[in-house]
């Protein structure tokens, strides 16, 4: 019966084949599943956007409110300036694999292009080692894989928005944090100062009372006029730059028939990390650590797809700028690590 015996033996390679091609298209699927779940969906998308003049490649100083780093900025219409690390702002030699040098990532690439054609068509990623066709190497076909996309993404993080560049521009530009003497949490939006502390001012441009209180207004203000999708608004309250942004979120909101809702906004924290003058500019970084509630809801029937009704906590870093004449508005957020 030799017709049966191959019969099966083929079925059971095909099986093999198919369970293996499930795991790799699972252990690529759910890293990416788990970040669009953890994903904020306030205004900004929980991604670091806009700009702060010539100190958008420059991470803002640390604060009480957001005392650890700030994230590189995933959009921004600011371009590398000439002084900065040409190395870091220039593409990665050799794509991907570019570190290890010409003939060792063709090698490499090669190799691996082989063992994933190899996995996919039943003969393992090394199909010559018969111990990888057991579950053991089930796993490191799927270890492999997982880790090979990670490079990919982080490559193509750090070719959009060099680190180095991010980390050394204009790293002698101005000094750090204020000292702020601490006056308690805050009585949420339009009580007074809020959660705002301040004390000696000792950054190249002062920042005053008023300017804290024009601070925690927009914070309400530009969370509002997001969850109406009122982009007339949002141009008042925010920059040209910023307000393409919410643009773009919100076309993908309507795009997935949905609207994101953000109500019960209340300042907790808030100092400022730096104040500086460019031109007629007037900018000023401040770390917000702020309540809301964040929910994202069903067009047509009015249920929450994402989201709740428990109120959160959210810290973020924004930059203000001011023109002659006109007041404070939005220019940049920046989530924090």
């Amino acid at each position: 019966m030799p017709g049966i015996w191959e019969t099966h033996m083929t079925f059971s390679q095909r099986s093999r084949t198919l369970f293996k091609t499930i795991a790799v298209v699972l252990a690529l699927a759910l890293p990416t599943a788990l970040a669009i779940s953890s994903a904020d969906a306030r205004v900004g998308g929980g991604m670091s956007s806009g700009s702060r003049g010539s100190r958008t490649y420059s991470a803002p100083p640390s604060t009480t409110t957001a005392p650890g780093s700030t994230s590189q900025f995933n959009r921004t219409y600011t371009q590398p300036g000439a002084g900065m690390n040409s190395a870091a702002s220039a593409p990665a030699r050799g794509g991907l694999f570019g570190r290890a040098g010409g003939f060792m990532g063709g090698l490499a690439a090669g190799f691996l292009g082989a063992g994933l054609l190899g996995m996919l068509f039943g003969g393992g990623l090394f199909g010559g080692l018969g111990g990888l066709s057991s579950i053991l190497g089930l796993i490191i076909q799927i270890a492999l894989v997982v880790l090979v996309v990670r490079l990919a993404m982080s490559w193509w993080q750090r070719r959009h928005a060099p680190r180095a560049a991010y980390a050394n521009a204009d790293s002698g530009a101005g000094p750090g944090p204020q000292t702020n003497y601490r006056s308690g949490l805050g009585g949420g939006l339009g009580g007074g100062l809020g959660g705002f502390g301040f004390g000696a001012n000792n950054a190249p441009l002062e920042i005053k009372p008023d300017d804290y209180e024009a601070f925690e207004r927009l914070l309400g203000e530009v969370q509002a006029a997001w969850s109406n999708e009122d982009v007339a608004k949002l141009h008042t309250l925010a920059t040209p730059e910023m307000v393409s942004y919410f643009e773009q979120d919100l076309a993908q909101n309507r795009t997935r028939n949905v609207i994101n809702k953000v109500t019960n906004v209340k300042l907790l924290q808030g100092d400022l990390a730096e104040a500086w003058r460019e031109g007629e500019t007037d900018y000023a970084t401040v770390a917000l650590r702020f309540a809301l509630t964040d929910k994202t809801v069903d067009r047509n029937t009015g249920a929450i797809v994402a989201g709740s009704e428990q109120p959160s906590e959210a810290t973020e870093v924004w930059t203000f700028a001011r023109r002659p004449g006109t007041g404070w508005e939005l220019s940049a957020i920046q989530q924090t690590n």
